[in-house]
């Protein structure tokens, strides 16, 4: 005999909280990563052209930006998953309590 699960109802409070965090993450890492290529083109482009690295400038006018742009799409997009993922369970829980 299979055991009965309990399944829990979504909260709508939850959706927040996850779209917060996943914005964070996506905007850290974007921000991480957009600094690394910045660094790294800068330096091959300041090493051909013989001059010195200002490196303020990979955080001011690349890494900042591309980071501001893809918090943004993680925005949008974690809160486009975690709306259909609620509605999902949501509608998952009522069938379940039907059948």
């Amino acid at each position: 005999m299979v055991p009965a699960t309990v399944s829990r109802t979504p909260h709508w409070y939850g959706i927040p909280v996850r779209v917060a965090l996943l914005t964070f993450l996506g905007t850290l890492l974007t921000f991480a990563v957009s600094l690394l290529l910045a660094i790294v083109g800068m330096l091959i482009v300041w090493k051909v052209r013989g001059t010195h690295a200002n490196m303020a400038i990979a955080y001011r006018r690349i890494a900042l930006p591309a980071a501001m742009f893809g918090g943004g799409v993680a925005f949008l997009f974690s809160l486009y998953t975690e709306i259909r993922h609620y509605w999902q369970s949501k509608t998952l829980t009522a069938i379940e309590r039907i059948s």
